[in-house]
């Protein structure tokens, strides 16, 4: 077996340790709340709004969908980690996720919907209806502890 020279392991193991920390300072910047569009059962949405920087990225995506939700607490809290199921008028699931953050963006075709949204086990219901074009909001609202 050949030994390496200490000079070269050292160096080998400063770039690996460079690395990392490039890395690791970049992972926050990619985190889980960056407002990636995804796309289930052919319905595409796209939640985040913690912090500012998401809730301009959402902003800026709104004009690509129909449906907005919002979740927070009666005091005007946000709240995440909502369980939210979409169906339309026939009880026909389109959608049935947890959202990332307080917002939630989704395109759906024109027509009517039921929403339920569960947050710390407590679920609210709201009916939509949606255009195939402008953005409707609809807020969800829970009980302050």
């Amino acid at each position: 077996m050949k030994r390496i020279p200490a000079l070269k392991c050292t160096l080998l193991a400063r770039g690996l340790v460079a690395a990392l920390l490039t890395i690791a300072t970049l992972a926050p910047a990619a985190g889980a709340d960056d407002a990636v569009m995804q796309t289930t059962g052919g319905v595409s949405y796209v939640s985040g709004g913690v912090g500012t920087d998401s809730i301009d990225r959402l902003s800026a995506l709104s004009k690509d969908f129909n449906l907005k939700l919002v979740f927070a607490l009666n005091s005007g809290d946000y709240v995440s980690g909502v369980g939210v199921a979409i169906s339309d008028t026939a009880g026909k699931s389109l959608l049935n996720i947890m959202s990332d953050g307080p917002w939630l963006l989704t395109k759906l075709p024109a027509g009517n919907y039921q929403i339920v949204a569960t947050f710390a086990g407590t679920a609210v219901t709201r009916r939509a209806t949606v255009g195939a074009a402008n953005l409707n909001t609809v807020d969800m609202r829970w009980a302050s502890e």
